[in-house]
């Protein structure tokens, strides 16, 4: 219990919430365990609730046409995921599906909007996390669309070193594979990009740890995106 209301109080949907109003929270939220590579919802499944990692992980991908996946996010213990849907009135416009074993905390729309209607600051906080949301989008849409992989790859590993607390050394959360899909391309270019970066100086690849070496040679790729 103490764990869960832990996790909860970290949540930027829930800080500042009294301990009285986080137990609401938790009474509220249903317990989901999930094994690894299991679907927890589907693109056009109705919008009736949202999600947090309590443990484990969580990817959210599309599937084009053609069969290609492309990742869109990676969730680990502490994130929210499906809250624009469900608080839009909308269907869920993407897949979601456990990367690891997972314990996911649900939250029913119908309950959550009734605690919302006795919080009031909690309608706040939502609208600061779907402002958020919508940040993240744009500057994904923006990263795929305008700037080549090696951009894509530098911004992603200094936006780790801000996840992480790190100043000069990350690790993937990820396989490579998925970090193509998540960066919209395959894992050969990946491979022969993390190739080159390491040849020019700018990171040190050890598995899925990196060294950054030169900050700001990185920070000049993510901005011009050519390497």
């Amino acid at each position: 219990m103490e764990k869960i209301l832990k996790i909860i109080s970290l949540i930027p949907l829930f800080q500042n919430v009294q301990e009285e109003d986080l137990k609401k929270i938790r009474a509220i939220a249903l317990d989901k365990f999930y094994n690894k590579g299991r679907t927890v919802f589907s693109e056009g499944d109705k919008g009736n609730g949202f999600y947090v990692v309590a443990d484990g992980k969580v990817k959210i991908y599309k599937v084009s046409m053609d069969g290609k996946e492309q990742i869109l996010h990676i969730y680990g213990p502490g994130s929210p995921f499906g809250e624009v849907a469900v608080f839009a009135g909308k269907n869920f416009p993407a897949n979601a599906e456990t990367l690891l074993k997972s314990h996911l905390l649900f939250f029913p729309r119908a309950a959550f909007v009734e605690l919302i209607s006795d919080n009031p600051s909690l309608s706040l906080n939502m609208l600061a996390m779907l402002s958020m949301r919508l940040r993240q989008f744009t500057v994904q849409v923006e990263n795929l669309s305008l700037k080549e992989v090696p951009g894509r790859l530098a911004s992603y590993l200094i936006y780790l070193t801000r996840e992480q607390g790190t100043e000069d050394m990350v690790a993937l959360p990820v396989s490579k594979g998925q970090l193509a899909s998540l960066l919209g391309t395959i894992p050969e270019t990946l491979s022969r990009i993390l190739g080159k970066m390491s040849m020019s100086g700018l990171i040190a690849v050890d598995g899925r740890e990196i060294k950054l070496l030169d900050l700001t040679g990185l920070v000049d790729l993510a901005e011009n995106g050519k390497l």
